[in-house]
């Protein structure tokens, strides 16, 4: 061996590098790319991106990358200064048994958190199945009409209630009654919303509601210190004043409870999270929401809705999706961009698995634990504060301090935030050796208890803790989806049958513009599932969750220096969340200065598409800003209309590189421009991932962002959602970033609202982000900018002879996405956009982003992560397609008869005996040579949307399609 091959220790370990793992091209495809291009280095082709006067100085501060065994193993040190008490709080929040099965072949499994929103409804049957039971089960146990497909938690989930009454209610009246016995995290989040939309809000005793002239209200049943209560005559009351009534209830609860549907609410939200899924410190975690059929078009989120095919078959897709807010822009219901979908098809799993009378079982089991313990604090003269209950027993103690002493000191939590008072609440974990346990810690030793006495009473005597009025008495889920699946054979073969209906990022690249559908590395996904994390409640004492703070306070500074902030939010659950949370603080900032009259938001039509829809949720009205024949917002425009509000100018939200794909040269000018008018800049962080490590929003100007870190920091799309949209500020802002009221934050005014349900929303999620951070370093986090500029613009010069691109940047260079323009081809030939988009379904490919922002275009992003032969590969997939419009074009082929307006392909279709294409059945199944190594098989041909919205139908099949 010559000296010069010799290599050092650490040139030996370069193989276990991240970085090289995580983007996609090596180096000989690299130099390919960058001579496609025509440059001679990376560092040329980004000096012809991005503009150089907003190119950072110097580089990221985020550390050096690490090893994924060696940022495993520093995350597992710093997750273990979590302490793992037993948790008693409730809340709405409880400790789960996740079944293993569900566990391993959902949670942990790529074919289920690396897919996308189901907008493509042919490759995603399978997800929308388990979607549709979801709606079936909240249906069921809420004994509603129509439900949707989950929100992002029960708090946000009764403020969009509230947000519904204003719309439906025939009421003129502004006020919202909220009862005192709610979750008071969720009273945070509905005061929050209210404070934004202009509403005034009484929260008082329930029986006091129908004092009040109100257009809506708010009810929790069973209430958060555990009381049941029948309300039907109530909510009449109500009702016949016009106000439109909502409860908050618990899923498990209504296994043994009357639906709220029964008595008489409008609207039943909850949470589905003690359905199987851990607590995670705070989320994910799925909301549920139902509500009357007359509300359909009012409803927020997203609904899963029966549909057919082309060949007739039963197929699913999402109903009503004109209702989404990038669509309808301000004009929207809600601005959910984000669901939870990937929990609430846990959910939705552990109901199959478990069928109604494994549920039942569980619930009872849950009821019992609590009916012992409050047995015996009576026959120990505790009083107990609620004469009902399902779950929590809330009481009074003289000694309430030695109790919860005694409760810390054996590694449990009780409720504790109740004056005078302490809970607890039990849940399916629960034990007879820990209600043996409390019976201790609450009374101390030789109280003489037995759990078993106590219980054979029970059973002897019965019980009325559950009003004889309120009792279950009709049968739930007997739809055959949840009474087929019960051993692990089973579940496991329909959890797999399901997946195999779904394209996911496992199979294929996902190239959505805007949505960056990158790779998310299995080392990031490992810690989710570790106890550490998975186990904690979010209203632990700060001292049992220094693991988390330490690890959200370290990403927090990751964040902050890679934004080029001051201060930054973790709370936002979601990007739209995080618009939302960024909003809010500028309309407190100005108030704080006397400038409430601030009212008007501009939006370049180039920024993304959730935007409108969050400014209206600020109460702010929307002026929308021209863009030139280039893309590049019309700066004449702007100056026009910022001199023409003037003072009244609030905030400008613009996206950055714009949704165009283009970074824009005269951004500083565009932040100047609105600071001269007092005006704020908001730059939504979408597409963040082609600005880390080159340039920063904070850098540029901007005065807060939101990051979405299902895109660019790795946080898997999970099918429609997890998602997290922390915000990042200057300092001038931070006062009026999101508090809590049950959990006090750092860094921010004491009387701020909150915008989520937990503290720092979805905790549990945070560790994905942090260790891609960690094992990029800051010089891995910039090459992986470079990379996604590299890939997009490879992408754009490959396909611009075939499709044109629609914009492009000053030296003729794209950003991290491409709009490629179909409207001359449609013209030309009647293929669409939507012809297309079918078509790479059977080239094994998810559609770019289809007409959005530009109507009759598609929006492609690659990212960083796929490699230049899977680029290669897309590219062949689309120079096919554009072979068979030319044989449309030039008559060979009719626009009616073609393999396009036929996509997708299913088997079925291609083993029809009755053939009449004017194309063979090879060709339509396997239009390239690489699609037959690694077919995806679409399960239902093109779905007819308009009969779908025409024929609502958004609960499972009868049971006759299962036989």
């Amino acid at each position: 061996m010559t000296n010069s091959a010799v290599k050092t220790l650490s040139q030996l370990a370069n193989h276990e590098e991240f970085i090289q793992r995580h983007i996609g091209p090596d180096a000989a495809e690299t130099a390919a790319m960058l001579s496609e291009l025509g440059v001679d280095s990376m560092e040329t082709l980004i000096a012809q991106t991005v503009p150089a006067g907003i190119r950072l100085p110097k580089p990221l501060a985020t550390g050096p990358a690490m090893t994924e065994a060696d940022a495993l193993a520093k995350l597992k040190q710093v997750a273990s200064k979590n302490k793992m008490f037993k948790s008693y709080i409730g809340m709405g929040y409880h400790p789960t048994l996740t079944p293993n099965v569900i566990l391993r072949n959902v949670l942990e499994n790529p074919g289920w958190y690396t897919a996308y929103t189901p907008y493509q409804p042919e490759i995603a049957q399978g997800r929308l199945e388990s979607l549709l039971n979801f709606q079936q089960l909240t249906l069921d146990l809420t004994g509603m009409e129509l439900a949707s497909a989950s929100l992002l938690d029960e708090a946000t989930a009764a403020a969009e209630a509230m947000a519904l009454a204003k719309r439906v209610t025939k009421s003129k009246s502004n006020l919202y009654f909220i009862s005192d016995d709610v979750h008071p995290q969720t009273i945070d989040v509905v005061k929050t919303r209210a404070e934004m939309f202009g509403f005034d809000v009484v929260v008082g005793k329930a029986a006091e509601a129908d004092a009040h002239d109100v257009f809506g209200a708010l009810l929790q049943y069973p209430s958060t210190n555990g009381d049941i209560r029948n309300d039907s005559a109530l909510i009449a009351a109500l009702q016949a004043k016009k106000a439109i009534v909502a409860v908050a209830t618990d899923p498990m609860a209504l296994m043994l409870l009357k639906a709220p549907g029964q008595l008489g609410a409008d609207v039943v939200l909850g949470s589905a999270q003690r359905f199987g899924v851990p607590m995670a410190y705070g989320g994910p975690h799925a909301a549920f929401f139902a509500t009357r059929d007359a509300y359909k078009r009012s409803m927020p989120g997203r609904i899963i809705g029966v549909s057919k095919d082309r060949r007739g078959n039963s197929a699913l897709r999402m109903a009503m999706q004109t209702r989404e807010q990038h669509i309808r822009r301000e004009k929207a219901n809600s601005n959910i961009c984000t669901a939870q979908v990937l929990l609430a098809n846990i959910a939705s799993f552990y109901a199959v698995y478990h069928g109604p009378q494994g549920l039942k079982n569980i619930a009872e089991r849950i009821h019992r634990s609590a009916d012992i313990f409050a047995a015996g604090l009576t026959a120990k003269n505790v009083a107990v504060v609620n004469g009902h209950w399902f779950d929590t027993i809330t009481f009074n103690v003289a000694n309430r301090a030695e109790v919860i002493n005694r409760a810390l000191a054996a590694g449990v939590n009780l409720r504790t935030d109740m004056a005078d008072v302490l809970a607890v609440s039990f849940h399916e974990a629960t034990s007879k050796a820990d209600i043996a346990e409390l019976f201790d810690i609450v009374l101390g030793s030789g109280h003489g208890l037995t759990v078993e006495a106590l219980d054979a009473a029970i059973v002897s005597e019965g019980s009325q803790s559950i009003p004889a009025d309120l009792v279950r008495t009709d049968s739930v889920l007997g739809h055959p989806v949840f009474n087929q699946y019960h051993s692990e054979t089973e579940m496991l073969r329909y959890i797999k049958k399901l997946e195999n209906k779904d394209l996911a990022l496992n199979h294929s690249m996902i190239s959505l513009g805007s949505c960056t559908m990158k790779l998310n590395a299995t080392a990031e996904m490992i810690p989710i599932t570790w106890p550490e994390f998975a186990s904690l409640h979010p209203f632990v004492p700060r001292d049992q969750a220094d693991g988390y703070y330490e690890m959200i306070n370290e990403l927090g500074d990751w964040l902050i220096n890679i934004t080029g902030y001051d201060n930054i939010s973790m709370q936002p659950n979601s990007g739209a969340q995080g618009e939302y949370a960024g909003m809010v603080a500028i309309r407190k900032y100005h108030e704080s200065r006397g400038e409430g009259h601030r009212n008007i938001c501009l939006i370049p039509v180039s920024a993304h598409g959730t935007n409108p829809a969050t400014a209206a949720m600020t109460s702010y009205d929307v002026v929308l800003v021209d863009c030139d024949k280039s893309g590049n917002i019309d700066m004449a425009d702007l100056k026009a209309k910022a001199a023409e509000v003037g003072d009244r100018l609030a905030a400008i939200m613009v996206t950055y590189p714009s949704t165009h794909g283009v970074f824009e040269e005269s951004i500083r000018e565009l932040c100047d421009i609105i600071h001269s008018y007092g005006g704020q800049v908001y730059m939504d962080g979408a597409n963040m991932n082609a600005q880390v490590g080159l340039t920063s929003p904070g850098f540029i100007g901007s005065d807060v962002s939101h990051l979405n870190l299902h895109k660019t920091f790795c946080i898997p799309h999970g099918g429609g959602g997890p998602g997290m949209g922390p915000i990042g500020v200057k300092s001038h802002l931070a006062p009026f970033l999101p508090n809590h009221a049950v959990v006090g934050i750092e860094g921010t005014g004491r009387n701020n609202g909150a915008v989520s349900a937990a503290p720092f929303g979805s905790a549990g999620i945070l560790p994905i982000s942090w260790m891609y951070i960690a094992m990029m370093g800051g010089e891995g986090l910039k090459l992986a900018t470079e990379y996604a500029i590299l890939n997009a613009n490879y992408m754009a010069k490959k396909l611009d002879p075939l499709f044109p691109v629609l914009y492009r940047g000053t030296n003729g260079r794209v950003a991290h996405e491409c709009i490629i323009d179909i409207r001359p081809l449609k013209e030309a030939s009647g293929i669409t956009e939507m012809d297309i988009a079918k078509r790479l379904m059977d080239f094994g490919y998810h559609s770019p982003t289809m007409s959005f922002p530009v109507a009759g275009t598609l929006m492609i992003e690659p990212t960083e992560s796929e490699s230049k032969a899977e680029l290669d590969k897309f590219i062949e997939a689309m120079s096919t397609i554009r072979t068979e419009i030319a044989k449309v074009e030039a008559g060979e082929w009719t626009v009616d008869n073609n393999p396009l307006a036929y996509a997708p392909h299913t088997m079925e279709d291609i083993f029809d005996p009755a053939w009449d294409r004017a194309y063979e059945r090879q060709y339509a199944a396997f239009p390239a040579k690489y699609v037959a190594e690694n077919k995806f098989w679409p399960t239902v041909t093109r779905i007819d949307d308009v009969y779908g919205d025409r024929n609502l139908i958004c609960s499972c099949p009868s049971p006759e399609a299962y036989r």
